[in-house]
């Protein structure tokens, strides 16, 4: 039974985040800070089962206290019933969409008639109705599936996920051995193990609550400057600087999600090397590293998919991946019973393991590296020849108007003689 609903937890849980990944999208440029604060309060929820284990202790029933929860969680499903939005949430390709109808509409000498229209018809702006069912350039679903970016993700959130469950289900062993360091027949140390346990695992659960206050930071770092990128529906060259120091915003995207996955990783790092120490108060950074990790990877990863990735794929692949991520974090039992059984309780060479896998979150990053280097030699390239067409047509028109020039200036001369 336990077990039954430790699923349904994990399933309605990616349900819970799948849902609200949806929201950021009305937030422009500051969609990956809105998203990790979404992922960051959803993490954060574990910080109730402190609060619910202090109720118990105090005498209150389990099963008052799960009605509780249920009284709880059927107000929440009341709320959003009720308040169900009447339209859907455009997609940032929709946005896109509607932004390029809208320039091509108040362009020319219709402009005043296209805002006079837009201003009278505003909802229309925010409508999907009319927007077409396929888009010309679409990009079929096993691309995105069998990408390279996608595979090494997998490879990554398998990794940290793998890392972060074994954590959970085996603090309450490893605090002990850090206690007892495998005496299990000294009563004594038995007692002041029960007792250590319980407290750090309190401290635990209490900073969960980090989740909600850490996680808009690496959102900022997915977001960093992109309200200085060029729009790439923005087809009026006037309104573009003068010095031409625009940003490409797809190659700014994969330069802060490079930048946040090393940041992640190096946490990561840090937080393995932590658990090797054998010290119980050092733990308390453990926890703190831990709750950061936790939260910042499900931030980097839904940022890159919406930034690399179509937008009616993204859904999908967060799904996929998660599916991924918890198959591969099932190894965490074998680890444990290892751990319990032939360590005896150590789980130092587990965790001197896992900081070498921990080495395989860097593929990410090094490959965004190798694509960011890819994209912007093309950008480069585009704009080379983007230069040279302008400067031919410029030539051409040039010439063109001394021709014009010298053929009026033969006939006035013509006149003249004549």
């Amino acid at each position: 039974m336990i077990t039954m609903v430790a699923i349904e937890r994990e399933q309605f849980g990616d349900y819970v985040k799948l849902l609200d990944q949806k929201i950021p999208n009305m937030f422009g440029s500051r969609t990956s800070t809105i998203m990790s604060l979404m992922i960051g309060s959803y993490a954060s929820s574990a910080v109730t089962f402190p609060g619910v284990k202090l109720i118990y202790d105090a005498g209150v029933s389990f099963r008052v206290i799960m009605w509780v929860w249920s009284g709880l969680a059927g107000f929440v499903f009341l709320n959003c019933f009720f308040n169900w939005p009447v339209e859907a949430l455009p997609t940032p390709d929709e946005v896109d969409y509607i932004k390029q109808l809208a320039s091509t509409d108040v362009s020319g000498d219709h402009k005043g008639v296209g805002e006079s229209l837009s201003q009278k018809n505003g909802d229309l702006k925010h409508s999907t109705e009319k927007l077409p069912a396929v888009t010309p350039n679409t990009i079929p679903f096993r691309r995105s599936v069998f990408s390279p970016i996608f595979l090494w993700s997998l490879v990554t959130m398998g990794m940290t996920q793998l890392r972060i469950i074994f954590f959970m289900g085996a603090m309450n062993k490893m605090l002990e051995f850090l206690v007892t360091h495998g005496n299990p027949y000294s009563s004594v140390l038995n007692v002041e193990a029960e007792e250590k346990v319980s407290f750090y695992s309190s401290i635990f659960g209490s900073l969960q609550l980090l989740c909600l206050v850490t996680c808009p930071l690496i959102g900022y770092i997915m977001d960093w400057r992109m309200k200085d990128c060029e729009d790439d529906t923005r087809k009026d060259t006037e309104k573009r600087p003068a010095d031409g120091l625009t940003r490409d915003k797809k190659i700014q995207k994969i330069t802060n999600a490079m930048r946040a996955f090393i940041f992640t990783n190096l946490l990561l790092l840090v937080f393995g090397v932590c658990c090797l120490i054998d010290n119980l108060r050092l733990q308390i950074l453990t926890f703190i590293l831990h709750t950061i990790v936790r939260g910042f990877i499900h931030s980097c990863c839904g940022g890159l998919y919406a930034a690399v990735y179509p937008s009616n794929h993204f859904g999908t692949l967060i799904g996929l991946q998660s599916m991924i991520s918890a198959v591969i974090a099932l190894l965490q039992q074998p680890l444990f019973l290892v751990m319990v059984g032939s360590l005896h309780g150590d789980p130092y060479w587990i965790n001197l393991g896992m900081i070498l896998f921990s080495l395989a979150g860097f593929l990410l990053p090094g490959y965004l590296f190798y694509h960011r280097r890819h994209l912007i030699q093309e950008k480069a390239t585009q704009d080379k020849n983007a230069t040279g067409q302008e400067r031919e047509a410029l030539n051409h028109s040039e010439i063109n108007g001394l021709k014009h020039h010298s053929n009026g200036h033969s006939i006035h001369q013509y006149c003249l003689l004549t």
